[in-house]
């Protein structure tokens, strides 16, 4: 199954035929994915489900027909396990960015979370996720996120990336961080709850 959000509506493309929600089911081959997407922005439905009868080369098709932009971040733990949340455009959020020419994942994960949160001492200590979410500049763009798991014992002033839009950077214990997902995006509740399950 992949998950691909629409602002915090997902596109489900799947080849189980157990439904697991109440949205519209679509098979995959017979549908036009700009006017999903248009869909999914204007009207009032909260998702869709696409079938797949195969999976990846449906999978491979739909990556054909969109720039894929590559991006990666990270949910960082501090020495109490609290959360690293950002907040940007009134939305909590976690600290990730385009990966640039030449760069490695794991080399863009660090430095995007440096460069947004002021922080530093950052480990890698496994790969949590990939999500998917569709904007639109100049044409619909999926935005294909790697997220790992950090831990950082940096305890000096953090300083947000004002030209980047980011007001505030703070660390949330799990109650907060609860709060916080209630105002976040559908993909960042997914990271969240991927880190929850290991």
């Amino acid at each position: 199954m992949y998950k691909v959000f629409v602002n915090d509506k997902p596109i489900i493309i799947t080849s189980s035929s157990k439904k697991e929600n109440n949205f519209p089911v679509y098979l995959f081959k017979n549908v036009v994915m700009d006017e999903v997407v248009h869909k999914l922005r204007n009207k009032n439905i909260k998702g869709i489900n696409l079938y797949s009868s195969d999976l990846e080369k449906d999978w491979a098709i739909f990556l054909d027909k969109i720039e894929v932009v590559p991006a990666a971040g990270g949910l960082v733990l501090n020495p109490k396990n609290e959360v690293l949340f950002i907040y940007r455009n009134n939305v909590w959020d976690l600290p990730k960015g385009r990966i640039e020419k030449g760069e490695s994942v794991k080399t863009a994960a660090i430095r995007e979370v440096e460069e947004e949160c002021g922080i530093f001492n950052l480990t890698i200590i496994k790969k949590l996720i990939t999500t998917y979410h569709i904007y639109y500049q100049n044409g619909n763009k999926l935005k294909e996120t790697y997220w790992f798991l950090m831990s950082s014992n940096y305890d000096k002033e953090l300083i947000p990336q004002l030209e980047e839009g980011i007001t505030k950077v703070i660390f949330k214990n799990e109650a907060d961080s609860k709060v916080a997902l209630k105002n976040s995006y559908g993909n960042i509740k997914l990271v969240y709850d991927t880190y929850k399950e290991i």
